[in-house]
């Protein structure tokens, strides 16, 4: 499985023939080396309401003619904009012919912001996803803050790669996020969610070195750059 760091929380995935993508923001991130009309995938996933997760939701799916999932208010609201979407909720499973897909909780916040109108449209509740996939389990955390239902996550699944933010201020930091991936029994980790924006410059390569030292693989990934699982 090839799998694309597109920077911030944005991550594809790749495997025969297949591709979905993860709270496309893209166009938004200064620091992106992608252009969202170059993206090439059959759904969307998103995990909450957030610009800087769904700003580039509308070019991609509409240009792939690609499933939006999510939450059902927000997947409601991308269904307005045009876009073929399905509704899920916290702890459904769906499938997706070559994927199976799980929602799972995530302590944050959720809703559209609309500058002009100054109103803010709420957008459910937050969620993350564990996605298996060919025999491999991968979670994508959303924005979280650290919470003890982490250790049921792990319990439960045989996570082989957890992607985690460490931004701190509006997620989680790195200390909490070294917890988590502890309490997931995470095989791997690549940290999400940090360096977009100045209140959240973390020193990533320090991260993934403390997971090393506790026996977790991790790795901190460039904006554009992929790796193979």
């Amino acid at each position: 499985m090839e799998i694309w760091y597109h920077g911030h929380s944005c991550v594809q995935l790749t495997h025969e023939g297949h591709s979905l993508i993860i709270d496309p923001f893209i166009s938004g991130n200064r620091l992106a080396t992608t252009k969202p009309e170059d993206v090439k995938a059959e759904y969307v996933l998103l995990t909450h309401a957030h610009a800087d997760h769904i700003l580039d939701t509308v070019p991609i799916a509409k240009s792939n003619n690609a499933t939006v999932i999510a939450t059902f208010e927000l997947a409601t609201y991308m269904s307005w904009q045009g876009l073929n979407t399905f509704a899920m909720n916290i702890g459904g499973r769906t499938s997706i012919g070559f994927a199976e897909i799980e929602m799972i909780q995530a302590f944050h916040s959720s809703g559209i912001v609309l500058e002009e109108e100054k109103k803010i449209i709420y957008g459910g509740m937050p969620g993350g996803y564990v996605i298996k996939w060919d025999g491999l389990t991968i979670l994508h955390s959303g924005d979280t803050a650290l919470f003890s239902d982490m250790k049921l996550i792990g319990q439960r699944h045989k996570i082989d790669l957890a992607f985690l933010p460490i931004g701190d201020v509006f997620t989680m930091g790195p200390d909490d996020a070294a917890l988590a991936a502890e309490w997931l029994c995470a095989k791997a980790v690549v940290p999400l969610h940090f360096n977009t924006f100045p209140p959240i410059v973390q020193d990533a390569d320090r991260f993934t070195a403390g997971l090393r030292d506790k026996g977790i693989q991790s790795r901190a990934l460039q904006p554009g750059e992929k790796l193979t699982l």
